[in-house]
């Protein structure tokens, strides 16, 4: 605008640089919250308020929107009156002087700029946004109403408190305009004499700058934000301690880890850096960064027009990063079945959704298991129990199960389950899994590929109620041995057969515990894919016979 309140010139903000035009990021005074009725935001808002023209619900027809531009012309009085700011002035001038019919009247508004926000500028120097003059940001840091004073929970001073909480994008699952952390509207919640947001006294200033904060953090495009299963995850660190440097380096090495990388370079990055975790040194691939920064992770869930707080983690980044690292080493299992580093994403995809569909991962246990990786706590058992369901309605067996199931009854039960195929292994479910894996394969050496394998057929009853299916399981060996060995092949089934019955006990076990069930499923997986000199997969050793 002219300092008269003319227009002085009318600038698209669109960037046109991608493929659709990309809206441009400002940082404008807190949005006001529409639930119903009529509200204008301070020095901004979209055209139906700004210019008083806007499209209908049917995003077709054009018409003049009086009401909500009355309300923009009221609230720039009310906050406006008597300044002496040449751009806040002008714009009152602007305001008077203003008629809904100019935007198709003058050439320099087009269509496609209906119902889209707008700010305000003063011409005849540096361009300068309206909201961003110091006497506009004096303005903006005072309410304009104050609904209620209280003693703030955020920063322990008496302030005027919000009302109504701000909205958070950006949570997948959650309503698109926005759903609240704190939110009262039920009459129950008056039943102490406080309403709305005097329940959780929260002072204007700290529930705005906590609402951008998260706002920004959980931005589609943004580095700091990340969804596992039905959560959505934002984490960042302090640039106080460590500084700017360490901070970027703790959120860079943070995505690097949660989400490992595709790109060949960015993978060996993160190998290096696991390298230097289990050898104790600091991370040469982020060399600014200082392990005691302080970092946050806050795990969000869509819960109505709410959201719910799966789990809140602080502390240093040294201690988050030696947690990772001994998630990683709790999955290391041999013969390694990925080859790249698994997300903890892809890792439940992989192993308990069914038809491995990213929505089909269980409720809840997402942010169970993040928080237990993040927390050095034990998986939660429900994990172990998920992995096991999968596999005994029939999922094909990997060893993306066995290493889950292995590192969830590591670090619950504190056991030791071995990293690689252990023959000595003091456990009779072990060896039961090494059992049935040999009995497969006497199965393939004598009828080759089959349509059902036994453990197609066999697996879910095997691992949970051995003595009801082993004494068949063995009855058929005996004649899977005998055809094998007139076609020359399976003379390895019995020294294996041998090896394995010394360390079971004379009677199978009815039942196995979920425990003993994973224990079972790691053995099998030991056994199966066993390569060793002298000692071939059962599917290779026919070709050394």
């Amino acid at each position: 605008m002219n300092p008269d309140g003319t227009i002085a010139k009318v600038e698209d903000l669109n960037d046109y640089t991608k493929k659709k035009p990309q809206a441009r990021r400002l940082a404008v005074p807190q949005e006001v919250i529409r639930t119903s009725g009529v509200c204008s935001n301070f020095l901004w808002d979209k055209t139906a308020y700004t210019l008083g023209i806007g499209r209908d619900k049917d995003k077709k027809s054009v018409r003049f929107f009086e009401k909500e531009h009355a309300e923009f012309a009221r609230l720039h009085h009310e906050r406006l009156a008597g300044t002496n700011d040449a751009g806040l002035a002008a714009l009152l001038t602007f305001i008077d002087s203003w008629r809904p019919e100019t935007f198709s009247e003058d050439g320099r508004f087009t269509p496609d700029m209906l119902d889209k926000n707008v700010v305000f500028g003063l011409a005849g120097g540096p361009l300068e946004y309206l909201h961003e003059r110091s006497a506009a940001q004096r303005l903006i840091g005072v309410p304009a109403q104050v609904w209620k004073a209280s003693i703030c929970l955020v920063t322990g001073e008496k302030q005027p408190i919000e009302r109504l909480h701000p909205a958070i994008q950006g949570v997948d699952g959650a309503q698109s305009s926005g759903a609240r952390l704190v939110s009262y509207n039920a009459d129950a919640f008056t039943s102490y004499g406080a309403d709305s947001g005097a329940n959780a006294p929260t002072s204007v200033q700290a529930a705005f700058r906590y609402g951008t904060a998260l706002n920004r953090l959980l931005d589609r495009d943004s580095r700091n934000r990340l969804k596992i299963g039905d959560t959505t995850i934002a984490f960042w660190a302090d640039a106080d301690g460590g500084g700017e440097a360490s901070a970027r380096a703790a959120e860079e090495a943070m995505a690097m880890f949660m989400e490992p990388p595709d790109d060949p370079s960015e993978a060996n990055k993160l190998r290096e850096t696991l390298a230097d975790i289990r050898a104790g040194r600091l991370p040469g691939a982020f060399p600014a960064l200082e392990p005691n920064t302080r970092f946050y992770i806050l795990g969000l869930a869509p819960n109505a027009a709410r959201l719910a707080v799966r789990f809140w983690l602080e502390d240093s980044f040294g201690n988050f990063f030696e947690r990772l690292g001994s998630h990683f080493e709790a999955l290391r299992i041999e013969p390694e079945p990925w080859t790249r580093t698994p997300s903890i994403n892809y890792l439940l995809v992989r192993t308990t959704a069914l038809q491995e569909k990213w929505d089909n991962v269980p409720p809840l246990l997402a942010a169970e298991t993040t928080r237990a990786v993040l927390s050095g706590q034990p998986y939660p058992r429900t994990l172990l129990a998920a992995v096991i369901m999968r596999l005994r309605a029939g999922d094909t067996f990997t060893g993306w199960h066995a290493a889950i199931i292995k590192a969830c009854i590591n670090r619950r039960s504190k056991e030791t389950l071995p990293v690689a195929r252990d023959t000595e292994y003091p456990d009779s479910a072990y060896q039961l899994g090494r059992l049935f894996a040999v009995l497969e394969a006497a199965q393939y050496a004598a009828l080759g590929k089959v349509n059902a394998t036994i453990a197609d057929r066999y697996y879910g009853a095997a691992s949970a109620t051995p003595a009801r299916v082993f004494g068949t399981l063995l009855r058929n060996a005996r004649n899977h041995i005998s055809d094998a060995m007139k076609r020359g092949k399976g003379k390895w089934v019995e020294r294996r057969l041998d090896d394995i019955f010394a360390h079971l006990p004379t009677e199978f076990p009815k039942t196995l515990s979920l425990e003993a069930q994973g224990r079972f499923a790691v053995g099998y997986y030991h056994e199966r894919a066993w390569r060793g000199p002298g000692d071939a997969s059962p599917q290779e050793e026919d070709n050394k016979e």
